[in-house]
């Protein structure tokens, strides 16, 4: 494995501190998953890679943004790829330590801390499994508090932090560096990497300051992820785990809005993996009357629902599938012919309904002929 001298040093944990214990990996990932949107890859894979992780080098340490000195050097570390393939093409490990520490040879000094890319899937337990692996700490926060297919949709990008140097290594430790100034020039880049890459890589990116963490990302999503799990099984327990889940959101202070959309069972589904995207939509129809009926279009993630000509959700705002028995996440790549779902809509971060974060992830981005509006300011589903 390789290893490289870290500046971290033990300090008071701010707010966000966070240790995983019992089933608090399994609750993060159902939580993560959710918050995924549909996508960031499968993340009962990423959860046994991070319990292995945990179970051979340690549990890395998990803190707060504020922890972080304005000095400190902290990247983000990811999955790339289409998710169908991510089900498949796992991680190695060896591919993750050299992302990481081929990037800190590029800036020519070590890396303090590590952080999640985005809150979703496989993409917010891999990072565990580089903090453990490497030695380093991990921030509680991410760069979108949900999952989006472009690594230039991020808050950081908003924000002005340079996604380049950018490192994507493949299974077979291929590696490639991109350079450029522009984030969306990056993605374009690095996604036909990936692309020759076979879909699937691990890449590192983003490298900021610890000043930079705490004004562009989104801080405390682990821990929002890790509650949110906990509340799908409270919920269980309760007889509604669906309604369990709006609750928790409504009460968050990162989203604050949530509501269910439509219950039914999945009576369409087209998709294809192309471009190195999941690309594709579902039709739903209500359990009691088949001609009630829901659409949602994906790219990974969810980014769409519609009923007819009705708006029920749009990007950036967060539309999940849930098992309709346990609100069991479903993603992209799991949806199948006839299964029995729940849809459910969140909010997104103040973050991403900003003008300049809108100008990469609102709907006419993904090719929708839309515009962004809250999901507070839309019809509700006439199916609940």
């Amino acid at each position: 494995m390789a290893q490289y001298e870290t500046r971290h040093t033990d300090r008071t944990l701010s707010a966000g501190a966070m240790t995983f214990s019992g089933d608090d990996l399994e609750d993060f990932a159902r939580g993560a998953a959710f918050l995924g949107a549909g996508g960031g890859g499968d993340p009962y894979i990423g959860r046994l890679r991070a319990e292995a992780a945990i179970a051979e080098f340690g549990q890395p340490k998990i803190i707060g943004v504020d922890a972080l000195a304005d000095d400190a050097l902290v990247a983000m570390v990811a999955m790339l790829g289409a998710p169908t393939v991510l089900v498949e093409k796992g991680i190695a490990g060896e591919d993750i330590d050299l992302a990481a520490t081929r990037l800190a040879e590029r800036i020519g000094r070590p890396i303090d801390a590590l952080i999640p890319a985005e809150i979703g899937g496989v993409n917010s337990t891999l990072p565990i499994v580089a903090a453990a692996r490497l030695g380093l700490p991990l921030v509680n926060a991410d760069g979108m508090g949900r999952a989006f297919p472009g690594i230039h949709m991020t808050v950081m990008n908003f924000e002005g932090v340079s996604a380049t140097p950018f490192v994507v290594v493949d299974e077979h430790l291929n590696t490639c560096i991109i350079e450029t100034d522009d984030a969306q020039k990056a993605e374009e880049f690095v996604r036909s990497v990936a692309v020759q890459m076979g879909m699937s890589c691990v890449c590192s990116g983003y490298a900021m300051t610890g000043a930079e963490v705490k004004r562009a990302t989104v801080a405390n999503t682990m821990t929002a992820a890790l509650e949110l799990g906990r509340a799908i099984v409270d919920g269980r327990r309760t007889g509604d785990p669906a309604q369990a889940i709006v609750d928790y959101l409504r009460s968050s202070p990162i989203y604050g809005e949530a509501r269910s959309l439509f219950r039914g069972k999945i009576v369409d589904l087209q998709r294809e993996t192309t471009r190195g995207f999941s690309i594709g939509s579902c039709t739903l129809a209500a359990f009691d009357d088949d001609t009630v009926r829901m659409d949602i279009k994906f790219q990974n993630e969810h980014l769409i629902a519609t009923q007819g000509e009705t708006v029920r959700a749009v990007a950036p705002d967060l539309i999940s599938l849930v098992d309709a028995e346990n609100a069991e996440p479903v993603p992209v790549e799991a949806m199948r012919y006839g299964q029995r779902v729940d849809v459910i809509a969140v909010l997104a971060p103040r973050a991403l309904r900003t003008p300049a974060a809108l100008d990469a992830v609102s709907p006419r981005c993904f090719g929708l002929d839309h515009d962004y509006t809250p999901l507070d300011a839309l019809p509700a589903s006439t199916n609940f």
